[in-house]
Formats: structure tokens, C-alpha cells, sequence
């Protein structure tokens, strides 16, 4: 087995060196293929440019880029020189890549753009204010030199320049390491053969509740516990093609990239846009598709949109056949034993109870595959196997729709403390309503609030132990402890259940942060603070766990908010009565707006797009805890209503 992510590349690509790599698209939009020939020989390259700049084993080198061809480039010749990359997307703000490239001290950092320089340039210069609790250095104390793989405004490069920054290109550092080659041949796969299992391969960040993220360290045998056994779970082949449109620096796209390479297949580049996505599908003609819930939500609301434009004929055979494929699919998983069992069932009884309906309806399964369903999983492509879902709930009717159309989703679970995979629905036998089971390997046990380990069937908090399981949050053995224990167990802070079978059930989040559909990782707690400094909010509780978009129950502050109606002359019958009224819905509307801004450093999906109002305030022992805190899941019960009703469609 291979030592690192590096060597394990070069394995493959010594083995196929002829196999196509990456299909990326040029100027015109089309396609071009890398084999691994040719990606290993761009990796050596740009890693011996690297090197002439000084990076060596134990650097953090930041990367902040989206989903693109020189990413993985940039990437394997980090973590080919035993450095760590700390990558983040474009849309990171300002103040978040201050902290993170700080924090991680990094005297390089690799960007997509001019857009994220400026961004780098502003703080630097005060035009954008950057606080953090934890950093005591100036942001961008050690900061030098900067590499963009897009070339930059002329003024732009002026700034950087006056401010001490070295700007290079991507090709400069090509052209640097073509002549380092061209003197050691050998020198990338001589570097590589250096490094070991428990080298530090990336600081992948996630928010934290203190404001400042927390950076989760993350070792090559972290990642290459998931290459040496997923690829064999979910049946990858060399040659296959992967459709990729997910944040690269996200830790699932990152490390279905890796089993990409370790299998020895293909990675073709898209972005996550409904007409872009399915152009690119009939193209491409992919085997695997990646995706968060969000994305297979909308492919599945696109086909709704076009039945409901269509004949009433169309409307009607549409739902009648989904209606059938749904029940066939129920019971041939009752025959096939794919439904998740909480507790012993006789196999005789699900086999008698499922014969019959299952015969029945297999005739006119096979009706509605011809006349509706085709038509539909054409536009995935002929050689479509499976796609995969994460960083999130996939929603049972999602699930149930794509059963109906015989399209298999293998649904996993893991966080970006686990490198991330815990488990995934196995391909030869997908138990539907779970996460299929614990990854091989490790260890997981379900817990009571008291630590009391719990039977199948029985939920509570999940915990891991195993060889993926990070290291630590860089600099933060405080924020380790909390959630790490010195015997290896990892507090994922998730509700779940294990089936009799050993499957995992997701059944909610026992911590704080909410995961969107997209995948988006949302602290809650900064955004209710800046939501109570609005004088007419007293309480906030941020919602919207497996959700398209964040809600918010608000609590008003009565006293301001009567009197600002009295001198507005609104009037009203009692205070439940004014709640009621649109020009106050209308005023909280825009504090919500005016505070929850990019202006004060949050990002588009952290927006609150509905709210209820309530007028009875919080209550310790009901909806707060003795030390004041929130207790989300007695509000989840307690306002179940109001909160059904924020995420109706």
C-alpha cells in the first residue's frame, strides 16, 4: 500500500500512464482530455517550481480555488513535497481567508483569480475591518508571495506590489520547474518517496461557534484509508468518468477525487447549473455522478416543472407510473431484504407479503419504464452506473422518486473530521433510509447522554473510532478534547440508529451546525448574535437543517417594537395582534437584511429567507437551558407547526 496521496498517484499513473486523467474544457467549451501520463509529468513540474520558491516538508501552502484542472495539479505537488495545502473556494469572504491563511501560517498561497488577491489586498490596507478572537498577529503577517493560476488587472498587481506581495502566474512557476526537471528528472518522485502515512496533508477549515473557524488536520492515511476501500464498496473501474461539480475543497469532492485517481478513472469537470449540468452529461456520457441533496432535489423538480408544461394526458401517465415504480421498488426491496430492519423480522413473512404485489406490478414497471421512465434517465447518459450523495440528508421522497426510475443514489455519511466517509449504501445491496454500514475498519457505537452504549433500533449520539479520523484542529488541542478522546473516539455530535443489520440510520444533529441540501456548513450561533443586536430582536433561533435555506423563529423585543408602532400610528387590538401586521413583518424583514449582509462578512446561503414571529419570549427549562442556551431540539418540538410551515414549498 501506498505511504501517501502523492505515491499512490504515481502507482496509477506508472500502471496506466495512457488512461485519460481529466477531461477539462478549453476556450470554446469543449472538452480535452489529460491522461495520467501527462498529469503526473504538469505535477512534477509545477512541484519543482514550488520548490525553487522554498517550500519544503511541513509548509502550509494556501489554495484558494474552485473546482478546476490546475487544482488537483497544485494539490499532488504540495502534498508531493510533504507540505500541507489549505484550500477554500472563491466564495470565501475576505475575513474568512485572512484568518484562515494567518492561522495556518502561510507564506504562499496559490489563487484562483485577481478577485481573491483583492480580497487578500483589502484587508491588508484596512478597507475591509477583520477581527478574530484567537489571532494575535497582524493578518497576513507572513504572507509573501502569491500564485495566480488566471493572470491579474495591471492595477491590481501595482497594489500587491506596493504591498510587499510577490504576484506570479501559474506559468511561472511551470517554466521554473521545466528547468529544475530538466537538471533532476526524477525530482518529484524522489520528493514524494519521502513522505509517510501520518504527514499532515491539508487544514481543511470549518466555521466554528467562537466565530473563527477551526482548521481540521487531516493526514494522508486519513484519505488513504478511503482510497484502499471505497473504490472496491461502490465498484469503481478504470476508465469510468466522474461528472464533478462540487467545491473541490470541500472534503467529499476532495476525496472522491482521490479514489478517482486510486481507481484509475476519469474526473470531468462541470459546474453545478441545471442547463450546463445535463449539456455536459449527454457529452461526457458519465459513469458516476457526485452530488449533494440539493443538486438530485433539482433534477428532480426540473422533471415535475416539464411534466406539469406538458399535455394533461402527460400529467396524468407520469404520476400514475411513478406512483407504480414507488410501490415496485417498496416491495422488491422487502424481497431482496433492502428495507432497513430495527428489529428481527422473519424473511419468510417479507417474502409472502411482497411476492404477490411485486409480480403484479412488475408488468406495468416495465410499461412505464418505456413509455415515461426512459425519457427521463436518457438525459443522465447511456452509461450511467450510480451517483452518490453527501454532505447532507438526501430527502426520502428525492430517494423514493429515483428508486421509481430504477436510478440508483448510493447515499453516504461522514464529516470533515473523518477525512469524511463513515459509511455508504453498498452498491450490490443498498438498504434505503440508511447511510449503508460503518466503513470497514472502524468502529462506531451508539450512546445515551449518559455514554451508555445503545442496541439496534435505540437513538442517540453517534461516535467513531478509525483510521480516518483527523488528527486535531490545528492549534486548538482545546477544541480537540472537546469532541476527541485520548482512546480515539470521535463525538460526531449526530443522532442516529444502527440497524439489527448494522446500517446507520441518520435521525437528526445533536451539535449546532446545520447542513443546507447544498452541502453548505452553517453555524447558527453568529448569525442569532448579530441578529439580537437589532434593537426590536430580542431571541433568534436559526433553522433549516437538510433544508434549501436557512428561517428563523425571532422573538421581538415588545416594548421597542409597541412603541415603534405607536409612532407610526399602526394600530392594533393587543400585541399578539401586531405581530400580525405587514409593516412590522416588514421592518424585522429589513434588520434581518440590513445585519445578516455580506457587508458584515456573511455569504449568500447564510440568509434568512423566511421568519416567524413569537411573542412569548424563550424560557429557561422550556426553550432555554439553566445557563441561558438554546435547546434546539426541545424547539424543534415545541414550535413544530410554525417551522413546518417556514419550509413549506
Amino acid at each position: 500500500m501506498a505511504e501517501t496521496i502523492p505515491r499512490m498517484f504515481i502507482e496509477v499513473a506508472q500502471r496506466q500512464p495512457d488512461v485519460i486523467a481529466q477531461l477539462s474544457k478549453d476556450r470554446n467549451g469543449q472538452f480535452q482530455p489529460t491522461t495520467y501520463r501527462t498529469l503526473l509529468e504538469l505535477t512534477g513540474t509545477f512541484a519543482a517550481g514550488l520548490a525553487g520558491l522554498g517550500i519544503k516538508r511541513g509548509d502550509r501552502v494556501g489554495l484558494i480555488s474552485d473546482n478546476r484542472k490546475e487544482w488537483l495539479i497544485a494539490d499532488l505537488a504540495i502534498l508531493g513535497l510533504g507540505a500541507a495545502d489549505v484550500p477554500r473556494g472563491c466564495d470565501a469572504t475576505a475575513q474568512e481567508i485572512a484568518y484562515i491563511l494567518s492561522w495556518s501560517e502561510c507564506e504562499v498561497v496559490i489563487l484562483e483569480n485577481d478577485r481573491q488577491l483583492q480580497k487578500i489586498l483589502d484587508v491588508k490596507a484596512g478597507r475591509i475591518t477583520f477581527e478574530s478572537k484567537s489571532l494575535t498577529s497582524k493578518p497576513y503577517e507572513l504572507l509573501n508571495t502569491v500564485i495566480l493560476i488566471e493572470p491579474a488587472e495591471a492595477e491590481v498587481l501595482a497594489e500587491a506590489e506596493k504591498a510587499g506581495i510577490s504576484v506570479l502566474v501559474f506559468q511561472d512557476i511551470m517554466e521554473k520547474g521545466k528547468a529544475r526537471i530538466q537538471q533532476e528528472p526524477d525530482f518529484y518522485l524522489k520528493e514524494a518517496a519521502k513522505g509517510s502515512r501520518g504527514d499532515l496533508a491539508t487544514l481543511i477549515y470549518t466555521s466554528g461557534t467562537t466565530g473563527d473557524p477551526k482548521g481540521v488536520m487531516l493526514s494522508h492515511g486519513n484519505f488513504l484509508h478511503q482510497t484502499e476501500y471505497l473504490p472496491g464498496i461502490i465498484g469503481v473501474k478504470s476508465g469510468e468518468v466522474f461528472l464533478s461539480v462540487l467545491p473541490v475543497w470541500h472534503s467529499f469532492e476532495r476525496v472522491v477525487q482521490y479514489i478517482v485517481l486510486a481507481a484509475g478513472a476519469t474526473i470531468a469537470y462541470s459546474k453545478p447549473v441545471g442547463s450546463i449540468l445535463l449539456a455536459d452529461m449527454q457529452t461526457v456520457q458519465p459513469h458516476w455522478f457526485t452530488s449533494v441533496p440539493r443538486i438530485w432535489e433539482s433534477i428532480r423538480d426540473a422533471v415535475y416543472k416539464s411534466v406539469r408544461q406538458g399535455s394533461a394526458v402527460k400529467r396524468i401517465m407520469f404520476t400514475f407510473f411513478i406512483g407504480v415504480g414507488q410501490a415496485h421498488a417498496y416491495f422488491r426491496n422487502m424481497l431482496l431484504d433492502r428495507l432497513p430492519k430495527f428489529q428481527p423480522r422473519s424473511r419468510v413473512v417479507d417474502i409472502v407479503v411482497a411476492i404477490i404485489p411485486f409480480l403484479l406490478l412488475s408488468p406495468l414497471r416495465a410499461l412505464g419504464k418505456v413509455l415515461v421512465f426512459r425519457k427521463v434517465t436518457s438525459k443522465l447518459g447511456t452509461r450511467f452506473i450510480a451517483g452518490v450523495s453527501g454532505g447532507g440528508a438526501l430527502p426520502p421522497a428525492v430517494d423514493r422518486f429515483f428508486d421509481a426510475l430504477g436510478v440508483l443514489i448510493l447515499e453516504g455519511y461522514g464529516l470533515t473530521e473523518t477525512a469524511p466517509v463513515l459509511g455508504v449504501r453498498l452498491r450490490a445491496h443498498p438498504v434505503t433510509g440508511t447511510v449503508g454500514p460503518i466503513h470497514r475498519g472502524t468502529e462506531i457505537r451508539i450512546v445515551d447522554e449518559h455514554g451508555k452504549i445503545l442496541p439496534p433500533g435505540k437513538k442517540g449520539v453517534i461516535q467513531v473510532r478509525g483510521p480516518q479520523v483527523m488528527m486535531g484542529y490545528y492549534k486548538r488541542p482545546d477544541l480537540t478534547a472537546r469532541i476527541l478522546s485520548p482512546d480515539g473516539w470521535l463525538d460526531t455530535g449526530d443522532l442516529g440508529m444502527l440497524t439489527v443489520n448494522g446500517e446507520i440510520k441518520i435521525v437528526g444533529r445533536a451539535k449546532d451546525t446545520i447542513v443546507l441540501r447544498g452541502g453548505e456548513n452553517i453555524e447558527p450561533v453568529p448569525i442569532e448574535q448579530r441578529l439580537s443586536e437589532s434593537p426590536y430582536i430580542q431571541q433568534a433561533v436559526v433553522l433549516g437543517q437538510d433544508q434549501k435555506y436557512l428561517a428563523a423563529l425571532i422573538v421581538p423585543r415588545q416594548e421597542a417594537l409597541t412603541e415603534w408602532a405607536q409612532e407610526n400610528e399602526i394600530p392594533f387590538n393587543d400585541y399578539p395582534s401586531l405581530l400580525e401586521q405587514p409593516e412590522v413583518k416588514e421592518l424585522i424583514d429589513s434588520e434581518i437584511n440590513l445585519l445578516i449582509s455580506s457587508k458584515n462578512g456573511f455569504k449568500p446561503f447564510e440568509r434568512i429567507f423566511r421568519f416567524a414571529l413569537l411573542a412569548e419570549p424563550f424560557q429557561p427549562g422550556r426553550e432555554l437551558s439553566a445557563k441561558q442556551e438554546i435547546k434546539r431540539h426541545a424547539i424543534n418540538e415545541l414550535y413544530r407547526k410554525e417551522i413546518k410551515a417556514l419550509f413549506a414549498e
